[in-house]
């Protein structure tokens, strides 16, 4: 019987003692993509990187026009050119398709560089003022909800309006 009765005690001790722990536990969540979107920084940023990409787009539009147009004169001419100036002219073509491809891919590489050229100092901005904020407010964990990943979750705070207020946000 003393056997039962410790194990009762122990269980509920064990109980009483999560209780407390799980109430010294302060949860809040927020919707970071939404924060960000909110921010003046992420327009001038979208603006800018658009504009970057147009830049490059244009290269590369004038690129293709060359190429077509060296093609079309090309394919025009072919059957009259002799054997050393069609493969001269090929190898034009080649080498200016070639050059097409390697820009594109450098193209690519340099818009995601500029991204987080230009999003680097707004998410850090965001993430900081969202840890400066948990800490002032003794919260234990700050949950992103534009991830998706949280489930399930029992009531927490509404982080967003505390970290708005925080940079300057309506």
């Amino acid at each position: 019987m003393t056997k039962f009765l410790k194990l009762i005690f122990t269980a509920v001790v064990l109980m009483i003692s999560s209780n407390l722990f799980a109430q010294g536990l302060k949860f809040g969540h927020i919707n970071s993509s939404e924060l960000i979107q909110s921010m003046p920084q992420t327009k001038q940023a979208d603006s800018t990187l658009k504009k970057y990409g147009e830049s490059l787009d244009s290269q590369l539009k004038g690129m293709t026009a060359e190429y077509q147009g060296k093609l079309q004169v090309y394919q025009g001419k072919r059957d009259s050119l002799p054997d050393a100036i069609k493969q001269t002219k090929e190898k034009e073509l080649e080498d200016l398709g070639n050059r097409i491809q390697e820009f594109q891919q450098t193209a690519q590489e340099s818009i995601q560089k500029k991204k987080e050229e230009l999003y680097g100092p707004i998410l850090k901005k965001a993430e900081t003022a969202i840890k400066d904020i948990a800490k002032e407010k003794g919260y234990s964990y700050i949950f992103d909800t534009s991830l998706g990943a949280v489930l399930f979750a029992q009531d927490s705070d509404n982080m967003m309006p505390v970290v708005k207020a925080k940079l300057g946000l309506k």
